[in-house]
């Protein structure tokens, strides 16, 4: 028998290299598949970048329009004259309203119609001189009792530790910007200044936390309490019966509570009609006690689209001229309510 000689065929050779073709060209799809997917993502988020930052602008010049629009609600109340009370135009909240009802009578609006048809706005206008005022706790560079003794009457009744309002009170003492006009409040300054402990002095309610408040205890007051850049009374008729209660010693909370009904039916136009409600027992004082009110916050929220901005402004009248103090803008995913 003869053995056969010679080579195998070359089949399994032709197999492996369209194995390797076909695994070639499915890397080949695979890369250009994802190169094709990168660039679509890269295209649809500089879409949404575009996008959010158009919303972002929109809701920034409606609410700068709503802030204006405030303004000029307080400066034509001041045209008025009298007392300042919570039936005035001015403290009618604006409740959360379609953007279009505004825009229908202004065709030259450069908001999209179908942006307007999802867009809300609301907003309101809050006296801050209807709160206690963290400023007044130091005079010329040392406590000043009255008020301490209106914010230990807050305390007490919330039911908030006296030990925070201790070192509340002596950090602002110590952390006082002074009045350069006064030469002991001079003084003292330059020796706050001197003393790198010293905490800075706060700007806004959240900002007590650097003298000592804990955030349980801010929540608390935010309602009663207010920072503001100089001294101011307490306007009796806007004020809630808690802190008429704080600042008038010689009230039981019964008695601001039966202010506030008066005042409901009968706004006070002077501190003399407050003596007439109260009788003659508690002592109001002008530097402590008023009617009028020269600081405001104006509060607008826009929800267009998916995007909530919130602004916040502090605006101080003086005269018929009404000025902002300061203005913060917060921005989220989902509608805030206003606070």
């Amino acid at each position: 028998m003869k053995r056969r000689t010679g080579r195998f065929p070359a089949r399994p050779l032709v197999r492996t290299q369209g194995g390797a073709a076909i695994l070639t060209a499915m890397l080949t799809v695979v890369l250009v598949a994802t190169l094709a997917t990168t660039v679509l993502w890269q295209q649809w988020r500089a879409v949404e970048v575009e996008a959010a930052e158009r919303t972002r602008t929109q809701s920034a010049w409606v609410l700068s329009g709503a802030l204006d629009w405030a303004r000029l609600i307080l400066r034509e109340d001041a045209r008025q004259g009298g007392a300042d009370h919570l039936g005035e135009p001015w403290a009618v909240p604006l409740e959360q309203a379609r953007l279009s009802t505004f825009l229908a009578a202004d065709r030259s609006s450069t908001l999209e119609t179908d942006a307007t048809q999802e867009a809300f706005l609301a907003g309101r206008i809050v006296d801050l001189q209807s709160r206690l005022n963290v400023a007044n706790l130091v005079l010329n560079g040392k406590v000043h009792e009255p008020s301490r003794v209106a914010f230990a009457r807050l305390f007490d009744h919330l039911g908030l530790p006296a030990s925070e309002l201790e070192v509340m009170v002596d950090q602002l003492r110590r952390a006082h910007p002074g009045d350069p006009a006064n030469p002991a409040a001079a003084a003292s300054a330059a020796d706050a200044a001197a003393d790198p402990t010293a905490p800075l002095w706060p700007q806004d309610l959240a900002q007590l936390a650097w003298v000592g408040l804990s955030p349980p205890s801010i929540a608390v007051l935010r309602p009663f309490v207010t920072v503001l850049p100089m001294r101011t009374p307490v306007n009796l008729n806007t004020a809630p019966a808690e802190v008429i209660y704080a600042c008038v010693e010689e009230f039981e909370l019964a008695d601001a509570h039966r202010l506030v009904t008066a005042r409901s039916l009968k706004p006070l136009t002077s501190l003399a009609d407050a003596r007439q409600v109260a009788g003659e027992r508690p002592r109001f004082d002008g530097a402590r006690h008023a009617v009028k009110s020269d600081f405001f916050e104006v509060a607008g929220n826009l929800r267009l689209e998916q995007i909530t901005v919130q602004v916040r402004s502090v605006v101080q009248r003086e005269g018929l001229e009404v000025k902002t103090i300061w203005r913060k803008r917060d921005v989220a995913a989902a509608q805030a309510p206003l606070q």
